[in-house]
């Protein structure tokens, strides 16, 4: 603090300027230069002694009172339309300093720019003044961050009462940190891959990057430089022409973006869900999307407008537009062509062309379609069967020529089987007969050969010729045959012998015809 009213004191007592010095403690130079500034701005003793310090520094302390040239005035920086701007792609600083001073080169006031240097120190200062939200650059349209809350949702169940907790989902844009949040019951893929479907069509448009963190749901194998993204995840990436950048483990600020949305959305939503309760997921999401408006619709404390706002104005011009298909859940199953070239999945059989049996091939399946794929290519497509177990889906061009597999001809899988016994030769012939094209009936007739190879012939032959003889229906099933080989039947010599007998002939056994008749119907 400078002893200006103190020197003019000294002074007008009548001290010498040694003296007035010597009593303030500063140099005979420092007082005669505020002697000649008390004469240029016809500062007294008596009108300071009414003012305080700063106002004496004030009129004595402008710099046209000794002369010298005022410094020009600085033309202001935008603070806050630079750090919206840096998030738009290719934005530098150097490209706004440059617009800046030819703004301010054209402005009719005589403000000056300021330099490149000290305008980057300036709004270096400006911005770690900024909520620690706001603090990073982030690209527009460049990266969505996803990850679930650690503090949870209640439901209660309306029949039992009791309450379970469920997962709360949030994904936010880099550059707006427009938000987006719901509840799920699981963290496993489909619903994970179901969250970030809705949240992309929440946007309205896809972000380049996907920054999710590694979540078996997103990441197979977990590694902090190269982790495997799921295969399901995957797909859905490029379903939506984006990419899955997961954040290395235990480093938060590689998705610090999404951690602070987390804890907005515990702070602005869940705790205003505290009081109430929820009976259904349906109902708490209704109640999720209601607050969440709100939260994107809040205005920023110190950044113009909202998320909202910010969102539309930076994130959606430079993200891509969604698909027009939305992206269905692919259940992957690996399986092996069999000699009737159908591939098994879920208990339906579904053709590819005969020329692939034997090989190891991948089933992906959605709600209504079924892909086999070798390799990375797709050999056949089908429309999801939900038919009866066991029921085929057979596309003509897959079958070979006159419906007669090359390699295994029905006279040939015949013969086979009568090696293990002629009664297993007539339940493989007739298994064949009952199809309209014999190959759909191969699978059927190697397991029955299975059971002569795990059971061994004459218990085989035995069992079928007892299912033969017995059996209300023309062809016994493979898993007839087996229940009789698992129970011993075949080796009880009265069933044996029963199978060869004549039908007994006595008035009280009826026959088939008996009930053929309507009186049988009262």
């Amino acid at each position: 603090m400078r002893k200006v009213r103190e020197v003019l004191r000294l002074t007008d007592s009548g001290r010498s300027t040694r003296q007035v010095a010597a009593a303030v403690g500063i140099s005979a130079g420092a007082v005669v230069g505020y002697l000649q500034r008390a004469r240029v701005a016809a500062m007294t003793w008596e009108r300071a002694a009414s003012m305080t310090d700063c106002a004496v520094e004030a009129e004595l302390f402008r710099p046209m009172a000794i002369g010298r040239n005022e410094p020009a005035a600085r033309a202001p920086i935008p603070f806050a339309y630079l750090h919206r701007e840096l998030s738009r792609d290719g934005v530098t600083l150097q490209l706004l300093w440059d617009e800046y001073s030819s703004g301010a080169a054209s402005a009719t006031s005589a403000a000056e720019p300021y330099r490149y240097s000290q305008f980057c120190s300036l709004y270096s200062a400006w911005r770690r003044r900024l909520s620690p939200t706001m603090r990073q650059v982030h690209r527009a349209g460049e990266k969505a961050f996803i990850d679930y809350s650690g503090k949870k949702p209640r439901l209660v169940d309306p029949a039992t009462g009791e309450a379970h907790d469920v997962e709360l989902f949030v994904m936010v844009l880099g550059a707006s940190n427009f938000s987006f949040a719901e509840a799920t019951l699981t963290q496993t893929v489909a619903d994970f891959v179901a969250s970030t479907t809705r949240g992309l069509e929440y946007f309205g448009c896809v972000p380049a990057l996907l920054v999710p963190d590694q979540l078996r749901s997103a990441v197979r194998g977990p590694d902090r430089y190269d982790p495997i993204i799921n295969g399901t995840y995957f797909e859905f990436a490029e379903h939506y022409q984006t990419s899955v950048m997961p954040a290395r483990p235990r480093k938060p600020r590689d998705k610090a973006k999404v951690e602070a949305a987390v804890l907005l959305v515990q702070r602005w939503i869940l705790a205003r869900l505290r009081n109430l309760t929820f009976f259904s997921l349906g109902d708490l999401n209704v109640a999720i999307a209601v607050l969440l408006e709100h939260l994107n619709d809040r205005p920023f404390k110190r950044l113009e407008g909202c998320r909202r706002s910010a969102f539309e104005t930076l994130d959606r011009p430079a993200m891509r537009q969604l698909p027009a298909l939305r992206y269905e859940l692919r259940e992957r199953h690996n399986a092996t062509v069999h000699i009737d070239y159908h591939v098994e999945f879920q208990e339906r059989f579904y053709s590819v062309l005969h020329t692939h049996v034997g090989k190891k091939v991948e089933v992906r399946a959605t709600a209504s379609l079924v892909e086999i794929f070798l390799g990375d290519d797709r050999i056949a497509s089908h429309a999801r069967s939900y038919a009866r177990r066991g029921t085929p889906v057979t596309c003509s061009e897959h079958r070979p020529t006159q419906h007669q597999h090359q390699a295994w001809p029905p006279e040939r899988l015949v013969g086979w089987a009568g090696t293990f016994g002629p009664a297993v030769a007539e339940l493989v012939e007739r298994t064949l007969a009952k199809f309209r094209h014999p190959e759909q009936g191969y699978r059927a007739c190697l397991g029955i050969v299975r059971l002569a190879q795990r059971y061994g012939p004459e218990r085989t032959d035995a069992a079928c010729k007892l299912a033969l003889g017995a059996s209300t229906v023309a062809v016994p099933h493979r898993k007839h045959i087996e229940s009789i080989l698992r129970n011993g039947l075949d080796r009880d010599p009265l069933r044996s012998s029963t199978s060869d007998a004549a039908p007994l002939d006595h008035e009280n056994v009826r026959g088939g015809d008996y009930y053929d008749r309507k009186e049988a119907l009262h």
